[in-house]
């Protein structure tokens, strides 16, 4: 039963990500969420990182308090989570953005429509007009786009 609790909230993380990411990051947060698009920071870290810890408190939180109750459904609920989001690091920080020059190159459909998908979301500058704010889920036009039934 723990297994699919983590699953189905590592799962429901992707409509959590797509509401919070349109709703909070290009709304009322939009401040912190800004330099992320406009690359108006100076150094490394970016004000949008705020946002691992923001979802980090939460996480700890569900995680400590399930495992004071033999590790209930709440640590299960915590740890996937923190699975989604060291997923969303690895994939969208360092496989999309490079912010360390690492997994550069693939020729893996999914990763290079999940690219191109955000690279779309990317092309807005400002709050308005994005699109593509979720994060695994890929629209299957960018699939389309890498489609290997291309004969010439």
């Amino acid at each position: 039963m723990n297994l699919i609790i983590l699953l189905i909230t590592f799962i429901a993380m992707e409509g959590a990500t797509w509401l919070i990411h349109k709703y909070i990051m290009h709304g009322f947060l939009w401040g912190l969420h800004r330099d992320h698009h406009d690359h108006s920071n100076d150094g490394f870290l970016e004000k949008n990182d705020y946002f691992f810890v923001i979802f980090a408190l939460p996480t700890i939180a569900l995680m400590y308090f399930g495992s004071l109750r033999d590790y209930n459904y709440l640590f299960f609920i915590g740890l996937g989570i923190m699975l989604y989001g060291m997923a969303y690091f690895f994939v969208h920080d360092i496989f999309i953005h490079q912010r360390f020059k690492l997994l550069s190159k693939t020729n893996n459909r999914y990763f290079l429509a999940l690219r191109r998908a955000h690279k779309q979301h990317h092309k807005h500058l400002g709050k308005e007009e994005g699109e593509c704010f979720g994060f695994l889920y890929v629209p299957i036009k960018y699939f389309k786009m890498y489609s290997n039934n291309d004969k010439t």
